[in-house]
């Protein structure tokens, strides 16, 4: 008996180790998403009992990684085209949700000639006067952020005066990063990066008009590696509680 007994002590720790891996699944999540994420991770292990690991990117680049055998069990995208590529490659278990709305910021950084208040057209006396260096958008290959940059400033005929002074970023967070750099007039960024302490105490920005651009409808979905734990978390993200998280990131709720 003592010794059956010691066999099942002896057992314990691996089943808790391996307990501890299946409730830490691996979520790739747009890097819009992670000063909310952030705050959200201590709330998300109190009642859903995981405790995620995320890796962030931008949505384009993350969707190719899981097609081409990442073992993220989520995406988290800041678009709809992203699910839509992995679930065309039978990579996940259904077309997906929307979950959030994200918008476009216009940042400058503290000393910089553009007035952010002013709106992007603020943008086209300080060209014409040559006194725009560099201006930071993300990708628009593959960040969804980058996209609508790209569609504002083209909506506004300022993509082809200001092509050749453009700072691309890999994704949203980068760009944010050029975007306070010395010696750069700002940039397009997430709203939800530019109510971060980061950017705040750098610089100002102001919302660019949604119309200017196709809406940044934030999806997620669940890979074919989802476990349990991934489906507990799905149904989070999907919840009031998630979208009050979100909404103090100035993500609207969809």
């Amino acid at each position: 008996m003592h010794r059956r007994l010691m066999l099942v002590l002896a057992a314990l720790p691996c089943a808790t180790v391996r307990a501890s891996v299946v409730d830490r699944p691996l979520i790739a999540a747009a890097a819009s998403l992670q000063p909310a994420l952030e705050e959200a991770a201590p709330l998300i292990g109190a009642q859903t009992g995981t405790a995620p690991r995320f890796t962030y990117g931008a949505s384009g680049n993350l969707a190719r990684q899981i097609a081409q055998g990442a073992p993220f069990e989520m995406l988290l995208a800041a678009d709809e085209i992203s699910i839509q590529k992995i679930s065309e490659a039978g990579q996940t278990r259904d077309a997906g949700h929307v979950f959030a709305l994200g918008r476009l910021a216009l940042f400058a950084p503290r000393g910089s000639a553009l007035d952010p208040a002013a709106g992007l057209e603020a943008l086209r006396p300080l060209l014409a006067a040559g006194r725009v260096r560099r201006f930071a958008i993300a990708n628009p290959e593959t960040a969804p952020y980058g996209r609508a940059a790209e569609q504002a400033l083209l909506s506004l005929e300022l993509w082809e005066a200001l092509r050749l002074r453009l700072v691309f970023g890999e994704n949203i967070a980068q760009a944010a990063q050029f975007a306070m750099t010395e010696g750069a007039s700002g940039g397009l960024v997430a709203y939800s990066l530019a109510l971060s302490p980061a950017l705040k105490v750098r610089g100002s920005y102001s919302l660019v008009p949604a119309n200017l651009h196709e809406p940044l409808g934030h999806h997620l979905v669940l890979t074919r590696r989802a476990s349990d734990a991934a489906a507990r978390l799905q149904a989070w993200f999907l919840s009031p509680k998630a979208a009050a998280v979100f909404a103090r990131h100035g993500l609207e709720k969809p």
